[in-house]
């Protein structure tokens, strides 16, 4: 964080100059402990142009057009601090985080004057704000144009040359990683942080800070959803078959590290799901989901989900018919429904990368890894299900923002299990 003292000389400094592409000045009226100047709306577009640019400073206290220093009543100032909270969570979308400070300038007359200084960070997200898409282009901020859009939303996503998974996190500094996360990377006598920039973990931005990546946050950070708020695993089992409140037996929301994930959505299904039994003429069990199909589609979602949709999350319901894994984001690239068990594309290549090295799977998949690179998740999937449950699991791409995998169960009355026994009888 700036130092308070070198904040003030900065913005002093700032003020003779005047607005750049950086900073903006607003003066604020305040009356009845109601922010009445500058339009809520309006703040929020100069927010959200900074984000979708290269970041910015917004100063509330100061003159635009004077670059006199106002400042704010000391008493008016926790208004005013709740009053930027609330535009920034709930006039923009998605969400913006923004950092405040109330520092004291001196005004032409040398009194100290407080000020609201506001730091907004170039987004990993595309922001909509009152007025549309905006940006910052010089001292003003201006609507992007619907090619700027397209190419803006392009740049931010998985398409680019930069993948997504190693896009920059600015709110996510050093200091939210976990030390007992990062151990499992950290091998050899390199320093610490080149080991960790090499694995696509951390980066610098353009001011030269360090921060992590989504990956990095996804990783080494006990609780991701801070970051980047839908990555996590909503979980729900129900005792009927609908989707009904009244219905609903279990739930719970998967969150920490994704192989964290992966291990407590697992979890929940097996305390879930049924495990029925036949004497014929010994004890034959009859799970209603193959544990490596389950484990596998987790990994899948978890792995290969779009992390730029902000506000969707990973969801796996339990039915007493059926489990249904929904994963955000299309099918990538060429990928089909159809060619899903015959091809594999990854969409987080680094996660995905240092899944397969770091991270060992659970004993249930008979494998070494969390994930093994031999485009074999699918099939097996298929293959396992289909051999219990006699119904082979759906796959479906809604409205191509979402991939939903529908897994059928087993029942005493219908599955593999003992279709094979009176086959060997």
């Amino acid at each position: 964080m700036i130092d308070t003292t070198d904040l003030v000389r900065e913005l002093i400094y700032q003020i003779r100059l005047g607005e750049d592409s950086a900073y903006e000045f607003k003066s604020i009226v305040v009356k009845g402990r109601k922010v009445e100047q500058p339009h809520r709306d309006s703040v929020a577009d100069e927010l959200a142009a900074f984000a979708n640019a290269g970041g910015g400073i917004l100063v509330l206290g100061v003159g635009d057009k004077t670059r006199e220093v106002e400042g704010i009543a000391r008493d008016d100032l926790d208004a005013v601090d709740l009053w930027l909270s609330n535009i920034a969570t709930q006039a923009i979308d998605p969400p913006l985080p923004i950092q405040t400070r109330l520092v004291e300038i001196p005004d032409r007359q040398g009194e100290a004057k407080p000020v609201v200084w506001v730091r907004v960070t170039k987004s990993v997200f595309v922001h909509r704000s009152p007025h549309g898409y905006y940006h910052r282009v010089g001292s003003s901020k201006r609507e992007m144009s619907p090619e700027l859009l397209a190419r803006l939303f392009q740049q931010r996503s998985m398409v680019r040359l930069i993948r997504f998974d190693e896009q920059l996190v600015p709110q996510a500094g050093p200091d939210a990683i976990a030390t007992e996360l990062k151990a499992r990377f950290l091998r050899g006598d390199l320093p610490e942080r080149t080991q960790l920039q090499k694995l696509y973990l951390v980066g610098e931005d353009e001011s030269g800070e360090s921060c992590l990546t989504v990956s990095g946050v996804l990783l080494l950070t006990t609780r991701p959803a801070d970051y980047l708020s839908s990555a996590y695993v909503q979980c729900v089992a129900y005792s009927g078959t609908e989707r009904n409140a009244e219905y609903q037996v279990d739930a719970q929301d998967c969150d920490g590290p994704v192989d964290e994930q992966i291990r407590l959505a697992f979890n929940f299904v097996k305390r879930n799901m049924r495990v029925e039994a036949v004497k014929r003429p010994g004890r034959i069990d009859i799970p209603q989901y193959d544990l490596a199909a389950v484990f596998e589609a987790i990994v899948n979602a978890v792995a290969h989900r779009d992390y730029s949709m902000h506000g969707a999350r990973i969801r796996l319901h339990l039915f007493a018919d059926r489990l249904e894994l929904s994963t955000p984001g299309g099918l990538p690239n060429s990928l089909t429904v159809e060619s899903m068990d015959a091809n594999s594309i990854t969409r987080n290549e680094t996660l995905v990368n240092l899944l397969s090295r770091y991270y060992p799977a659970d004993p249930v998949s008979r494998r070494q890894n969390l994930i093994e690179r031999r485009g074999e998740g699918v099939p097996t999937i298929l293959t396992a299900s289909e051999r219990l449950s006699l119904r082979r699991p759906l796959y479906e791409s809604i409205d191509h923002t979402e991939l939903k995998l529908t897994l059928y169960a087993a029942s005493r009355e219908k599955n593999g299990l003992l279709a094979q026994f009176t086959s060997e009888e």
